[in-house]
């Protein structure tokens, strides 16, 4: 599978953009666990063309994270424009818009999941934005904006005539949020639309090597991208490449191991931001990097107090000597 002139393989695994979750270390850790391509967190044109440091600061990556997709999402055709020359001067592979953001701060101001109910204006975006830069221009949405407006088979036509070189489809509509049970069986349709010529990257429920191989055998689909399903979980892109190679699963990774990409994690994040915040968004991963081990909700509880680094180092040191584990 290609995006513009980038090789990403035969099958490639995506880290989807997470606000307060795909920061730079966090990228780097998923990297090393086999994620073919990751993204930023997404990223306010209005931000970058008001110059903010917080938009501004999203924008960085380490070379070991290529290839990578800078995400940007807004409303305004021009600040789009200027935003996506922005984020191609950071020399990413990929700019991807997103247009599946449901949250409220976003979709309900015209952002994000927002556009699915103003499709003239999101088309009008993308093709702008498409010839706005050189780098290739990709896209993330949903479905569409509920159950009774689900556009994608078409919409995903009109996009890709817009310029687009490949779409993301999250299988669940605006309405839904994250709720009930994403539905690929309209990401099947459009991989299958013998009209579509660019890669359709699945998304949404992916959480284990199983599910991403019955996706990729039921529906066809280019790619998977994984967003929820990493979280606390950079394992799961060597879990299911190992799935697709041999045919077997790869065993759990030990406590010891856990321990031991959570400080890596938390040490890499600490060099490019403020210690307090980096502590307070690692609270987001603990229960993937510990599920499955015995009793661990009273550790989880202790691990949410912690606001330092130093006290997490102590932490997982005492840890690291206590017999528990499966």
């Amino acid at each position: 599978m290609k995006i513009g002139t980038t090789d990403l393989g035969e099958f490639p695994l995506m880290l989807a953009p997470l606000e307060n979750v795909t920061n730079s270390a966090f990228r780097a850790v998923c990297k090393r666990f086999g994620a073919d391509v990751v993204y930023t967190e997404f990223i306010s044109c209005e931000g970058l063309v008001r110059d903010a440091v917080k938009s501004n600061n999203k924008l960085l990556f380490d070379e070991i994270e290529r290839p990578l997709g800078i995400q940007i999402f807004g409303k305004d055709v021009e600040n789009m424009k200027q935003a996506a020359r922005m984020a191609e001067e950071a020399r990413p592979e990929f700019i991807d818009i997103n247009f599946g953001c449901p949250v409220k701060k976003v979709a309900l101001k015209g952002a994000g999941a927002g556009l699915l109910r103003e499709i003239p204006l999101m088309l009008e975006i993308t093709r702008e934005v498409v010839k706005a830069v050189k780098t290739p221009v990709t896209v993330k949405t949903r479905l569409g904006w509920d159950e009774s407006d689900k556009p994608i088979v078409g919409l995903a036509e009109q996009l890709q005539d817009c310029g687009i070189q490949a779409i993301a489809i999250h299988g669940r509509t605006r309405a839904q949020m994250y709720s009930g049970v994403a539905d690929w069986s309209l990401i099947g349709e459009v991989k299958n639309n013998p009209r579509m010529r660019i890669p359709v990257i699945g998304n949404g429920d992916v959480d284990s090597a199983e599910k991403a191989m019955e996706m990729k055998n039921r529906y066809g689909i280019d790619a998977v991208m994984i967003g929820r399903g990493a979280i606390g979980n950079p394992w799961i892109f060597s879990q299911i490449k190992h799935l697709l190679q041999t045919g077997t699963n790869l065993p759990q990774p030990t406590l010891q191991e856990r321990i031991s990409v959570v400080l890596e994690h938390l040490h890499s994040a600490c060099e490019k931001e403020y210690e307090k915040k980096v502590v307070l968004e690692l609270r987001k991963h603990y229960s993937g990097y510990f599920k499955g081990i015995p009793d661990f909700k009273k550790y989880r509880m202790e691990l949410m107090k912690f606001t330092g680094k130093q006290e997490l180092e102590t932490f997982f040191s005492r840890l690291q000597q206590q017999d528990i584990g499966f």
